[in-house]
């Protein structure tokens, strides 16, 4: 119960923070992955409690989201600048989600976690493979 009560707490499971951890990724890359997976999450509840495609959830149903989220009200206090910071980092993290889509023939809402982090580190390869102008 203690450990459920934990995880509650976090953005991530511990699964999920194990499975970006063990990523070959920068810290600021592993910041990104960490952040399309718990932007993944949202969005597919989002889009599971409005009827929509995770692709067509609006910033202002994001930020409502965000406003009524307990979780995230027990850690944050949760001001307007805020819930419109938090909502465009969810919002801004479907570009990667999408394009992992894409290139996976996965709908977005159906990716797994291996697969972003996967795709992060792929893009973290393809960086260290092209030298600097």
């Amino acid at each position: 119960m203690a450990e459920q009560q934990q995880s509650d707490l976090q953005f991530l499971t511990l699964e999920e923070c194990a499975e970006v951890d063990k990523a070959l990724l920068s810290t600021r890359e592993k910041f990104s992955a960490r952040l399309a997976i718990y932007a993944l999450r949202v969005l597919k509840q989002i889009a599971g409690e409005t009827a929509l495609k995770v692709e067509e959830v609006t910033p202002q149903q994001v930020k409502n989201w965000i406003e009524k989220d307990e979780t995230i009200r027990q850690q944050i206090e949760i001001d307007s600048s805020f819930a419109s910071f938090f909502t465009n980092l969810v919002i801004s993290s479907l570009k990667p989600l999408k394009q992992i889509s894409q290139e996976t023939g996965v709908p977005v809402e159906d990716l797994t976690v291996r697969q972003v982090v996967a795709w992060f580190e792929k893009q973290a390869k393809i960086r260290l493979a092209t030298p600097e102008s």
